[in-house]
């Protein structure tokens, strides 16, 4: 069944609100508290699609989890050999997050595994994964470099020094959860550092991970101990209202409990270069991971030249880059983002596009865009099924000159459930419309 959005143009953006919980650390509470010895109690949690695929494979691979209520469960874990084979593939819907960790997860386990997707999954590279955990002596094939992932059982992990050759927080989860199996140390030099939501959560369940600068360690044969896991709002969520209260009218937007690990705070930094009149408030206590406020108000937001460090710490953030761009006033150059291009769909040709498409001046860079800051017209655009881009336009399009619709956008669901009703409470004037 396709799905679209339709957008009219819309001034006033305000109120409270709290986003769904983080996506990428409610996946890594599920696959660490399922291998954790004893009980681990996570609040927050994110009932998305991804994550339900998550937690659907970790229940058939026989750990039992308590569902209390939509964000609250109890993941009841049996410890890092008390997984056992699942009675069939491991679907893992729209996820690239859940394909790639579970690989790791799942590399020395003493049974064998296939890991597959949607079709949008199934066309994602895997390989840069695949190779680094075949030097650890897993045994992993994948289809011409994509899903279906066949891992073979009963192989004797060797830690190893690995230099990443992107920076992907994806990568390094997948080869430190292969190390808790690993006989010796894993010993991971990132070329940019990325979130560390697996180094924190290791840390919490009981297991020192080292970092020196861009160097993360951890050593083999250890165990983690079930705990308590506070899963904050997740900021990429937040950035999406961050946005559209920036480009507003008039009206102030309070967003609370929202994560501000510094990992992850890249967009924030951008737009705060492009101008935004934005103010965060850390709270006192969070916990492993920081929380906190954000308070927005109306912005003149600048085209800038985007910092290369910035870009692996909002790289799921872009979509929203690129509209800020094109409505900010001045030329913005996005560079080293290349990345994108694997992503839900191609990131950068897909927001190109579509910026095209609404009337703006765009240059395609093998590795980001130049982007002349204008107006959005009127227009159709084709999201491509990729939740961010659909979301993204969603927001720019309250600034556009007429009504904009925004084509193939079930897959919001797998990230941010109950976007719609949020953004319309906030006074994005949208409409969600089913067809056949």
């Amino acid at each position: 069944m396709s799905s679209s959005f339709t957008i009219e143009p819309s001034r006033r953006i305000a109120g409270t609100m709290q986003v769904p919980g983080d996506k990428s650390i409610s996946h890594r509470a599920l696959m660490l508290g399922g291998v954790a010895h004893g009980a681990t109690r996570v609040s927050g949690f994110l009932p998305g699609e991804d994550c339900l695929a998550t937690l659907a494979a970790i229940r058939s691979m026989g750990i039992d989890i308590e569902q209390h209520d939509a964000t609250t469960i109890t993941v009841h874990g049996k410890g890092l050999r008390g997984l056992r084979a699942a009675p069939g593939l491991l679907d893992m819907g729209n996820s690239g997050t859940a394909m790639r960790l579970f690989m790791g997860l799942l590399a020395a386990q003493g049974f064998d595994s296939t890991l597959a997707g949607d079709e949008s999954l199934n066309r994602r590279p895997m390989e840069r994964v695949a190779v680094p955990l075949r030097l650890m002596g897993a045994g992993i094939s994948t289809t011409h470099g994509r899903p279906p992932v066949h891992i073979s059982g009963g192989r004797k992990l060797q830690g190893i020094r690995y230099e990443m050759p992107v920076a992907s927080a994806q990568l390094k989860s997948a080869l430190l959860l292969a190390g808790l199996y690993a006989d010796g140390d894993t010993v991971l030099t990132e070329p940019a550092v990325t979130r560390d939501h697996t180094e924190r959560m290791l840390i919490s369940l009981g297991l020192p991970v080292h970092r020196d600068g861009q160097t993360v360690s951890l050593g083999g044969g250890g165990q983690l101990t079930g705990t308590g896991i506070r899963v904050p709002g997740d900021l990429s969520s937040a950035a999406f209202f961050v946005l559209a209260a920036c480009l507003a009218g008039e009206g102030e937007l309070i967003i609370d409990n929202v994560g501000l690990n510094p990992t992850r705070t890249g967009i924030l930094r951008i737009l705060e270069l492009m101008g935004a009149d934005l103010r965060v408030e850390p709270a006192a206590d969070s916990g492993a991971e920081p929380v906190g406020r954000l308070i927005i108000r109306p912005s003149d937001l600048q085209g800038a030249r985007i910092p290369p460090e910035l870009v692996p710490l909002a790289i799921d953030e872009f979509p929203m880059v690129f509209v800020a761009a094109a409505l900010a006033r001045g030329e913005t150059v996005v560079s080293g983002a290349a990345e994108l291009r694997h992503k839900e769909s191609d990131r950068i040709s897909v927001m190109v596009a579509g910026l095209r498409a609404l009337g703006i001046e765009v240059e395609e860079l093998p590795d980001g865009a130049r982007i002349r800051g204008g107006s959005f017209s009127s227009g159709t655009i084709d999201s491509r099924g990729d939740h961010r881009v659909a979301m993204a336009f969603a927001v720019g399009a309250a600034r556009a000159a007429g009504p904009v619709r925004i084509l193939d956008t079930a897959n919001v669901a797998t990230s941010f459930p109950g976007f719609v009703s949020q953004a319309a409470a906030a006074g994005l004037a949208i409409k969600a419309e089913r067809g056949d």
